[in-house]
């Protein structure tokens, strides 16, 4: 069977505004950054952002290029009915609409998301016990997370509602015997809450492979962490990590801003 091929996507710079440029920056960075950290599962999972200034469209990865491939030019726009917005020679992940039209429709609060299918995040979306408060890391998910349970591949419109409801006003989601899931106001935020739940889960996995006894804090020392790192809930995650994490891309990844 002959090889679909993809002729190169022109520069979509001059046909867009300046913020979605930017948007589409900062997307295509957190893309190749995931790659960075070994999060990926080859074409499939997805990240998506708000296209600014609007409320129903939102830019998403094409479907057949591997992370580490990604562009701002070949970000594909769409719209929360799933219809594309712009010339393009890829698809989109049904899953992937499914999942990110939900939440962007329902929370108007949170503009990036973020799914994965790591070793770690899979592992302990099958465990019963979910996160647990193990170390000082882990306490910014203690009741401040949300669970999902496993439909089927999520091709279906109507788990889009019990998706939102289920995670409520949580921005961080693990879907049951299926990965993780992450939302926030910006990239940045969103990359942030994904690199430590990814560190929790690593280190969860690692602690019960161990087999032997361990600890956890009182409840009430949970919750006084947990406080400490949402405060009111009114903080943002990531915002002095993220444009170091900018630079990083770019140093590693020059490509991705084409």
């Amino acid at each position: 069977m002959a090889l679909k091929k993809f002729a190169p996507i022109a520069s979509k710079k001059s046909m867009v505004s300046a913020d979605e440029w930017e948007a589409r920056l900062e997307l295509a960075a957190a893309y190749r950054l995931t790659a960075h950290f070994g999060w990926t599962h080859l074409i499939n999972n997805h990240i998506s952002l708000r296209v600014p200034g609007t409320e129903d469209q939102f830019l998403l990865n094409p479907w057949g290029l591997l992370y580490e491939q990604i562009t701002a030019s070949s970000l594909v726009k769409i719209d929360c009915d799933g219809k594309v917005l712009e010339d393009t020679p890829y698809d989109i992940n049904r899953a992937g609409f499914i999942i990110h039209s939900a939440i962007h429709m329902a929370r108007r609060d949170v503009h990036c998301i973020m799914h994965t299918h790591t070793v770690a995040g899979q592992a302990v979306s099958a465990l019963d016990c979910g996160i647990l408060p193990l170390n000082q890391g882990a306490m910014r998910f203690y009741n401040h997370m949300a669970f999902h349970e496993f439909e089927g591949i999520a091709v279906e419109l109507g788990e889009r509602e019990r998706l939102v409801a289920d995670l409520g006003k949580h921005k961080v989601m693990v879907l049951r015997n299926h990965g993780l899931l992450t939302a926030g106001v910006d990239a940045g935020e969103a990359f942030n809450l994904m690199y430590h739940l990814e560190k929790t889960c690593e280190t969860q996995m690692q602690v019960l492979a161990s087999n032997q006894s361990y600890s956890v804090p009182p409840a009430e020392v949970c919750e006084i962490a947990a406080k400490q790192y949402w405060g009111n809930g009114d903080r943002v995650f990531g915002t002095r990590d993220w444009p170091a994490l900018m630079a990083l891309a770019e140093r590693l990844y020059p490509d991705f801003g084409e």
